[in-house]
């Protein structure tokens, strides 16, 4: 696969970094997000361009968290319902900064980023798409992301085991996730080293 143009990947660093500043817990879950994504992507048999868009959107889909306001972001405990809708927020904002960059491919990032949160069964935010309108990269990010949430400790959650991690996700496939991409990351994780518990 070839790597991301040099400039972009600068751009994303950037980013990244000012994420990072933010939140520190970010960082490493960008970083995981984009290893899951990647793994995800080659069994999904995207093209190279493909994995390119996946790569950069996959380490910039929390990007809209630099506007949210530390109160929320940095809250220690679960967040009630006014936080989180200012949470939910962070994938507009996403789109927005991206969006500011005014290169194609930023541009294709930005749609990503914009949708991955969108839920399966059309239950997501900020658009409540469904099904195929998902992007498939947006979906792809979307499985990786909530694996890693899961399986990394925050300030609400304990982290869970790989295997009750895999039992959730599995009741959730055809409501959260896309169920043939789901078993698809199945195999990714199943031989990752990376897993969890």
């Amino acid at each position: 696969m070839q790597t991301v143009d040099r400039s972009l990947l600068n751009q994303a660093q950037a980013l990244a970094v000012a994420l990072n500043e933010r939140d520190e817990y970010t960082s490493g879950h960008c970083d995981r997000v984009v290893s899951f994504s990647l793994e995800l992507g080659k069994k999904c048999e995207l093209s190279s361009a493909e994995l390119r868009s996946l790569q950069l959107a996959a380490a910039l889909h929390d990007v809209g968290k630099i506007g949210v306001p530390d109160r929320v972001l940095l809250k220690r405990g679960r967040l009630d319902a006014n936080d989180w809708e200012i949470m939910k927020n962070h994938s507009e904002q996403g789109e927005r900064i991206l969006m500011a960059l005014e290169t194609q491919e930023m541009q294709c990032t930005a749609r990503i980023v914009r949708h991955h949160h969108e839920s399966f069964d059309g239950s997501g935010y900020p658009d409540a798409l469904a099904g195929e309108n998902i992007p498939v990269l947006s979906r792809i990010v979307a499985l990786a992301d909530s694996y890693d949430a899961m399986a990394t400790t925050r300030p609400y959650h304990l982290p869970k085991t790989h295997r009750e991690i895999i039992a959730i996700m599995d009741k959730e496939s055809g409501s959260k996730f896309d169920p043939d991409i789901f078993q698809r990351f199945l195999k990714v994780v199943e031989g990752s080293r990376n897993m969890a518990g």
